[in-house]
């Protein structure tokens, strides 16, 4: 089964759906697709903390200051100076006048704006403790208004191009270039082709290639591996970020505990509710988010215990009352017997945000012709060696708008005959069924590595053993997956085993020691 859009758009979270929307709106035929059942299951619906917007008080040069020093002075100077001047006001032109989105005020009626690591500035708007939440409500509420096409269970399984797949051998001797995606529509049990004349990327991360993430199931680096496999250029893979305080709980997994308590006084202390920051940064317990994760992580390690504690209950210095600032939070862990009004919430670092990703330009294309990545798999060169908080949903809401005013003003079709030489998806002559038990394990072999060898503090000798760890794994992984029956589990493990030992590889080729990045002796 075959279809023909002028955009196709990979992704349903706050880069992908504003893509959407902004081309939609300047009269393109636009598909979105998300290999979940439900367009809400992404990272963007559960972020917490909020979003950089426009404040009277703060500046462009104080915003691009701040994450230059959070980056490590790695980042892209353009991607960065682009972001600090266009960004914050776009969340007002986009997110609160067009979409509609009403952030969480003040008793006095104004926007409530606060506080994270690293920021000069109370710059950050927020709707109570699940901002992302609200504005993925929104976006998807706003797509069903302007009638944007959005299918569930779609998973992209390779990226077309000229080169690879077409039947005309002349396409072998033109440039490489991006017309559409291989798609397994989960719902019928059949791949399907998507043209396209512009493909969109906005897949997520990685974290689940880790034993700990915040991330949703769904983040397992699928654009990455498949712009990887197309021959598109990755950067930065090394720079994994990894969230100092995800609760630490049997029952309760993925949750974040926002850096925003901390913004808003929170401490973090050992099991004999000592502080411990001040021994590893001057910034104490506001330090940028890698200095904090490895202080837990060698305070774990020191003490001998699998998490730290955050106590908010003692040291809270907001107006609003805790349940109410952070609502999600309190219920949450309410739910798992811990009432963090009264006591310390047990946290552990865990896998956040992907600083690297598919190379792109300032209008978020990639190498490949045709071809844009926007947000978390995509790498502007805006976090450098380390995110900044809250500046990730900014990223994508900016490279959103980049990305769809360049389509726009540059679009140009693919002619009809050479998609014509692209043939249909060929399934293996005899397909093999995936053990349950051994695609878990698998999983947990990739985590483990990664966890252990690839993490929060590396070593030369670990890196070597990941990678050769992985390349067996990878090795006969993708060699089940040619005669496999195609389903969502079987394509995440490929995409999975291949994003891990990506990363791997480029922590392996950058010898600093810097940000995300960290290298021990």
């Amino acid at each position: 089964m075959e279809h023909v859009y002028d955009v196709v758009v990979v992704g349903t979270g706050i880069a992908g759906l504003s893509a959407a929307i902004m081309l939609k709106e300047h009269g393109h035929d636009v598909v979105v697709l998300s290999k979940a059942d439900e367009a809400k299951d992404t990272a963007t619906n559960l972020a917490q903390g909020g979003i950089i917007a426009w404040h009277e008080t703060d500046t462009s040069r104080l915003l691009e200051a701040d994450i230059l020093r959070a980056g490590c002075g790695y980042n892209k100077r353009s991607a960065t100076h682009l972001i600090a001047e266009k960004g914050p006001e776009l969340v007002f032109d986009f997110l609160i006048d067009k979409v509609g989105i009403e952030f969480s005020k003040t008793e006095a009626g104004a926007l409530d704006y606060t506080e994270e690591a690293a920021h000069s500035r109370r710059r950050i708007l927020h709707f109570s403790d699940h901002t992302g939440e609200e504005i993925q409500r929104a976006l998807i509420a706003y797509a069903r208004k302007i009638n944007l096409t959005v299918l569930t269970g779609h998973m992209a399984i390779d990226l077309i191009t000229n080169n690879h797949h077409s039947r005309d051998t002349q396409e072998l001797y033109r440039p490489c270039e991006v017309m559409g995606l291989y798609v397994l529509n989960s719902k019928e049990d059949r791949v399907e082709t998507f043209f396209a004349h512009k493909t969109v990327l906005a897949t997520g991360g990685v974290g689940n290639v880790y034993q700990h993430t915040t991330n949703p199931m769904s983040a397992t680096g699928d654009g990455l591996s498949m712009a990887y496999r197309a021959g598109a250029d990755i950067i930065n893979a090394e720079f994994m970020q990894f969230h100092p305080t995800s609760l630490f709980h049997r029952d309760i997994k993925r949750f974040l505990i926002s850096e925003s308590l901390r913004g808003e006084g929170a401490r973090l202390v050992d099991h004999q509710g000592k502080h411990f920051m001040e021994k590893h940064s001057d910034l104490g317990d506001l330090a940028p988010r890698d200095v904090v994760a490895r202080g837990i992580y060698e305070e774990m390690a020191r003490a001998g215990k699998e998490f730290m504690l955050l106590d908010i209950a003692s040291h809270y210095q907001g107006d609003t009352p805790i349940p109410e600032r952070f609502s999600k939070i309190y219920h949450t862990c309410l739910k798992g017997g811990i009432d963090i009004t009264k006591e310390p919430i047990p946290v552990v670092p865990a896998a956040h945000y992907f600083c690297g990703g598919i190379k792109v330009d300032q209008f978020g294309n990639a190498t490949l012709p045709n071809l844009y990545a926007i947000g978390e798999t995509s790498c502007t060169g805006v976090h450098g060696a380390n995110r900044l908080a809250s500046t990730s949903l900014l990223e994508g809401l900016q490279w959103a708008r980049q990305a769809a005013d360049h389509i726009h003003t540059t679009f140009n079709e693919i002619d009809a005959k050479r998609l014509a030489q692209i043939p249909d998806w060929q399934q293996p002559c005899q397909v093999e069924d995936f053990d349950p038990l051994l695609f878990h394990q698998d999983w947990k072999v990739i985590q483990l590595t990664m966890w252990n060898y690839a993490g929060i503090v590396r070593s030369r000798r670990g890196l070597e053993r990941a990678r050769s760890d992985l390349n067996y794994h990878a090795h006969r992984i993708i060699k089940f997956y040619r005669s496999a029956r195609l389903n969502r589990q079987i394509i995440e493990l490929r995409n999975g085993v291949e994003t891990a030992f990506i990363i791997v590889k480029a922590a392996m080729r950058n010898q600093q020691s810097i940000g995300c990045h960290y290298i021990a002796g």
